[in-house]
Formats: C-alpha cells, structure tokens, sequence
C-alpha cells in the first residue's frame, strides 16, 4: 500500500468518527442555544474553551500525528483536535458535518516585515515573548514603508485543494471551499512594527504621524476587503468568531447567495489591545473614529480581546452592528456589567492563569466563575465564558477538563 493510501486510511477513520458526533442531535441543540444568546435572549450562559497549549495535551498519543504527507498531516491535526476537545472538554462547542477546505488566497497585507528578538521558555510552545524594533519616526516613513494589500487568488490550486480533500473523504464528509473571515487589528499590528512603548509615546510626541498611520492601515484594510468581495473570497456565516460561537438567525441578510458572500451576511471582530491604558477619548480619536466606516459594512461585530474595556463603553457603543464585547480577566465586571445592561453580549475571558499555576484550585474558579454569573444576572447581561490564550496547564492536561466539569455546573444553576 502507498503511503498517501496509508495516510487516507487515517483520516478516514477520524473523520468518521468525526462524522458520528457530528450527527448528534446536541449538534443543533448547542446551535439553538448560542442562537439564543446572540439573540441577546439566553437560555444560560455559554461555555468555550480555546487556544489550548495543544503541547501539553498528548493524553495516550490521541494528538500523535500518524500520516507522513503535510496536507495529510494539517486534516489529522485538526481531526484530532475535534475528537480530543469532544472528549475531554466538549462544553458548548459544535462538530459540523463537513470538511472546510480553506481557498488560496494570497493577501500581501501592509507588505511590513517584523524585526523582533524572540525568548521561549519551551522550545515545543508557539507562545513566546517578543521585543520589537521601531520602524516609524516620520510621516515619511509611513507613506514609503507600509503599502495597500493586494489580495488574489489562485483558482487551480483551490480546486486541486478541493479534489484531494474529496479523494480522502468521499463518502464519510462533504467537503466545503471557504473564504476569508475579515479580522480588523490595526493596533496589534502596529505594536509589533514600532513596540507598545514607542507606539504609545508617540500617539502624544507625534500624533500627526501615527493618525497618518492608522488612517493609511484602516485604508488598507477597507482597501482588502473590497478585493475580497469583489473576488467572490469572502467566508460563508461563520459558525465562531474570535473564540466565540457565532450561529445567529440575523445572518446571513436579505438576498443572500451562499455562492459569492457579502460583508453584511458575516460576523467580523476587531481590538486594539494596546490602547487599554489610554483615555476613552484617546481610544476614540486613534481607534474608533477609523475603525466605524469598516464595521459598519458586515452584520455584526464582536468587539475587544484582553484589553480592559469597563471604563470606555461609552466609546466602544458607537460601533455599528456590535453585538458582543470582551470582558478580559483585567476589567471591573460589575462597571462593565453594568454599561453593558442587557444591550450586548458580556463575553467573559475567564483568566487562564488558574489552569496555569503550580496548584490547581477548582474552589478559585468556581467563585470566579459564579461571581461573574450572578453580576451579570444582576445587570441583565448575556453571558459566554472563553478560556482562551492558555499557554500553559502546568502539564496536567486534565486540568482544562475539570475546568470544563466547573463550569457547565455553573451556567447550568
């Protein structure tokens, strides 16, 4: 037997096992409910757990990738994945019942390169710390270094993409060609092309060059999004959005072809992580202002990610279409709580430092947890729990499992 035959042999046997949880009738339960809660009329709060440190995960060798070529190797992977959160810490997640086959599509974004020094604490976790070098000092440098995305896409090599993933899976999976889901983080970017500290120095000592920056960014990116649409590269409704379920019955809209998706059938998100220690009104003039004319062409917006956004709500409700907003581990949640009042999605971010430190302290979540659920209760809040960004489990892989047992028992009260 050849080896790419050896490596169909796999995945065909996880994708049907996949294919089996897939067909469950809680699949379209767990859809109703997160329709419910983007609805803003939940049932009870919604669980997820994601960005694992997949390298501490390795329980019995049910994440050992067995076939040998890369394509192989990427389907492997990520049927795995399924079968290893279904298993140890399923919460609210959803199995689809199909294989989505990413289009190629080649996006040049700002044609910036990062100049960084890295330091890893372990050579086996993608999660390292970085330093990096500051490429703008004048408007100048602005205008020369960064240049309008331009996105393309090479047909052939979509549906050669899609022949092979019909060869591996026929008959156990449809597969599906999908399009690009549109992020807008003009500030993450930033950070890494100048470093925080000298980004934000010079929002004060040079802010005629850093609006020059930021407008040119929020150019380029209204700039990629129109080549999107106009090349039919768009994504379908997407069933998550930044770590969140995004299953919704307000989406896609009126006129709606799934063959060539418009930005009013999707979901985006978009932060600006670095900004959460300058003013609201700040926030506003080099973030908000830019960003409004880009949410205001999709469906609905999640907002924020680990920035503290409870004392600028003011700021982040002028966005158009926002339906969710990140409660990080660094906000107060009863201020948040209350702005929010019932109007938005209070999408908590648990702090994945209590999987992370040395003892594991199930009666810390717990409380953490239930005092979140009933400040939101108190407010009217829809409510979602993300454990994300977990870098580490202090190499107790069962301890995102009793994570998961916690806190189904407290959405579930």
């Amino acid at each position: 037997m050849s080896q790419i035959e050896k490596d169909r042999q796999i995945l065909r046997e996880l994708a049907k096992q996949v294919a089996e949880i897939a067909a469950l009738p809680v699949q379209e339960e767990k859809k109703r409910l997160w329709r419910s809660l983007n609805s803003l009329k939940p049932e009870r709060p919604m669980v997820l757990i994601d960005q694992v440190c997949w390298h501490e995960m390795n329980v019995e060798d049910k994440l050992t990738l067995r076939c040998e070529d890369g394509d192989c190797r990427d389907y492997e992977r990520h049927l795995r994945g399924i079968l290893y959160r279904w298993e140890y810490f399923p919460v609210d997640m959803v199995v689809e019942p199909f294989i989505r086959v990413g289009k190629a599509i080649k996006n040049t974004m700002f044609g910036m390169h990062i100049e960084e020094e890295t330091l890893a604490t372990a050579a086996e976790n993608d999660v390292v710390s970085h330093k990096y070098e500051n490429q703008f000092n004048t408007i100048d440098d602005v205008n020369e270094k960064i240049k309008m995305p331009q996105v393309s896409h090479d047909a052939a090599k979509t549906k050669s993409r899609l022949e092979q993933a019909e060869y591996l899976f026929d008959g156990i999976m449809p597969v599906r060609a999908e399009g690009h889901s549109p992020y807008i983080s003009i500030w993450d970017n930033i950070a890494m092309w100048m470093g925080v500290e000298p980004a934000l120095y010079a929002m004060v000592d040079n802010p005629d060059m850093m609006h020059a920056l930021v407008k040119r960014m929020a150019c380029g990116y209204q700039t990629m999004v129109d080549q999107m649409v106009e090349q039919n590269l768009l994504c379908r409704p997407q069933p998550s959005i930044h770590c969140s379920g995004a299953f919704t019955d307000e989406l896609p809209a009126p006129g709606y072809n799934p063959e060539s998706p418009r930005t009013q059938d999707i979901w985006t998100c978009g932060l600006a992580q670095m900004l959460g220690t300058v003013s609201p009104a700040m926030y506003k003039e080099f973030e908000i202002d830019y960003v409004i004319p880009i949410f205001e062409r999709f469906g609905l917006i999640y907002y924020g990610c680990c920035d503290p956004l409870h004392d600028r709500m003011d700021v982040i409700r002028l966005i158009p279409h926002l339906r969710k907003v990140s409660m990080s581990p660094w906000v107060d949640k009863e201020i948040g709580a209350r702005k929010i009042n019932g109007d938005l999605v209070f999408s908590n971010k648990p702090s994945p430092a209590y999987v992370a430190v040395a003892s594991f302290d199930g009666d810390l979540i717990r409380k953490d947890l239930t005092e979140t659920r009933e400040i939101c209760r108190r407010h009217n809040c829809p409510l979602e729990f993300i454990l994300k960004d977990i870098s580490t489990v202090h190499n107790e892989p069962e301890r995102l499992k009793k994570w998961a047992d916690i806190a189904m028992e407290v959405v579930s009260q």
